[in-house]
């Protein structure tokens, strides 16, 4: 898989940085479920796109993201450059992604985010929405400049977010979940969580502090897997989070806690 380091390393620092870095403070906020954040950070997300694909169509990219006067008109302008049989992602680049900016865009300017007046407050389904989209983009941009399937792609984008929340504290190489009461299965889904991609077992098992390993494997990882909480492989001793253990967190774990 392609190191995080590298990724869209084909497209100018000043423009991959800001790309990046809107990209990780939507997941981050999404994460800590504060909406309104996650949602305003879709419009600035809107222009560093926008400033790539008109880069990428145009043949030249700017050094920095810039502002369009209207960012409707200047997507559907896209859509009449004409098409390119020998540019990856061409139609991706011209019609595809021009065509969701916008709506990512509604979002932040007329739905009580961006200013007042709007029609509804920053909330959980919409903050969704912009997460969502924006994470489609991404995997987007990584499968045509790298050249890869978009499940790969979004693996990719999987890793270049690590999701914090008060609840988990880190040092170096430790993890600790701050509520001790908690039990250690539900420990567990916290921490990998808080984890990009997959965890190795003995570190899982440090940061739990479960004293016995096999009795961890069988009563902790084992039952886990089998609820398909989490993917255990028990031969590489890695365990990894599914979505339905990041669901359980979100909604039945993290929610109690506002540290």
């Amino acid at each position: 898989m392609i190191n995080p380091s590298t990724a869209l390393s084909v497209i100018p620092d000043g423009l991959r940085g800001p790309l990046i870095n809107c990209f990780t403070e939507i997941a981050r906020n999404f994460a800590e479920r504060r909406w309104e954040p996650a949602e305003l950070n879709g419009g600035k997300f809107c222009e560093v796109v926008y400033t790539i694909l008109d880069g990428a169509i145009g043949g030249a990219f700017a050094n920095t993201p810039s502002k369009p006067a209207s960012m409707v008109d200047a997507c559907r302008a896209l859509e009449q450059r004409p098409a390119d049989s020998a540019r990856i992602g061409d139609r991706s680049l011209r019609i595809l992604i021009p065509r969701i900016l916008p709506a990512l865009y509604e979002i932040r300017n007329n739905r009580g985010v961006g200013h007042v007046g709007g029609d509804v407050d920053p909330n959980h389904q919409d903050a969704i929405a912009v997460y969502q989209l924006a994470s489609w983009i991404m995997a987007e941009l990584i499968r045509i400049y790298h050249r890869i399937s978009l499940q790969e792609a979004q693996q990719v984008v999987d890793t270049l977010v690590e999701r914090k929340h008060p609840l988990v504290w880190q040092d170096a190489d430790t993890r600790r979940v701050l509520d001790p009461s908690l039990s250690k299965s539900d420990q567990t889904l916290i921490l990998l969580y808080s984890v990009n991609g997959w965890c190795e077992e003995a570190g899982l098992l440090r940061w739990v502090e479960y004293t016995n390993i096999t009795q961890y494997r069988n009563r902790i990882l084992q039952p886990l897997h089998d609820d398909r909480f989490l993917e255990y492989d028990r031969k590489l001793r890695k365990i990894k989070l599914t979505t339905r253990g990041s669901q359980d967190v979100e909604q039945r774990l993290l929610p109690n806690y506002n540290l």
